[in-house]
């Protein structure tokens, strides 16, 4: 007799297969036709994470339909990795985006943003030296200071007043506050306006001796891509997102212990079923 749980535990498989092909089709749409360097970026996550989920799926498929305890085991230690690794990533969340908030300039209608304001976790393994390169690249492909460019042109009263830290549809993190650190000099460099992507530097020099204020450059490819300012902006964003992960990471936290728990029963039902057949039992 088949059993409700194992059938269960067989749809939500199912399920998990049907997403774990769409990821390998993104992959491998990613691999053929993704033009920019950050779309092929995303390729071998998309590609690993389809081929994990189809694999862990398969056992937990096949282990729940033909009563293989032994796939079934696996797919139960696997889904409590799982569950073990999204509580820790949750907690890790939180504990490393409590620090960090835009500065409000007076007068203006954005926030700015500093590096050392954000955690030592953030700024060691997100946009350390050896990720900026990529991630520069990426926000590069979005043409974010080109498109403010044509939005403001050169009027610094619409500029002073323009949102540079609402979010796009971008994805990867790369939404919300990059224009206000990327795309112009920190306001404290006393740099003269003349467009959105074009600063003058004073006669007399930076206001401050800041090394953003060294780094900035009119070159409309390196602007203020390599300035701390900008991977402060990005950090903002990734705070932003990750407290809302953080909240749907609760969530899935309940699904997948639903799941575990339906997997469990599905596992003593085949231990049962076993053991019935073994003694001769109908």
């Amino acid at each position: 007799m088949v059993r409700f749980s194992n059938v269960l535990i067989a749809i939500l498989n199912v399920l998990t297969m049907l997403i774990a092909v769409a990821s390998l089709a993104a992959g491998i749409y990613f691999n053929f036709n993704g033009g920019t360097h950050c779309q092929k970026f995303l390729q071998m996550p998309l590609l690993v994470v389809g081929v994990f989920l189809f694999v862990v799926s398969l056992c937990g498929l096949v282990g729940s339909t033909c009563k293989v305890s032994f796939l079934l085991w696996i797919y139960l230690f696997i889904m409590f990795l799982m569950i073990l690794g999204l509580l820790c990533f949750t907690i890790l969340a939180l504990v490393v985006t409590n620090k960090g908030v835009g500065q409000v300039i007076s007068n203006r209608g954005y926030k700015e943003y500093r590096l050392g304001d954000y955690s030592n976790w953030l700024q060691n393994h997100l946009v350390n030296d050896k990720n900026w390169g990529r991630i520069k690249s990426c926000l590069m492909d979005t043409d974010i200071c080109s498109r403010l460019g044509k939005e403001i042109n050169d009027d610094a009263a619409a500029f002073y007043k323009k949102n540079l830290n609402k979010k796009d549809d971008f994805l990867f993190y790369f939404g919300g506050s990059k224009q206000s650190g990327c795309c112009k000099p920190p306001t404290y460099c006393g740099f003269e306006f003349k467009n959105a992507t074009f600063w003058v530097v004073p006669k007399t020099g930076p206001a401050v001796a800041d090394t953003d204020c060294k780094t900035w450059s009119n070159d409309q490819k390196q602007l203020c891509f390599d300035c701390k300012s900008c991977r402060a902006g990005l950090l903002a964003n990734i705070k932003s997102q990750w407290r809302t992960l953080a909240i749907c990471n609760a969530c899935i936290f309940v699904v997948l212990i639903f799941i575990y728990s339906v997997g469990c029963c599905a596992f003593r039902n085949n231990r049962r079923d076993k053991y019935k057949y073994q003694r001769g039992f109908p």
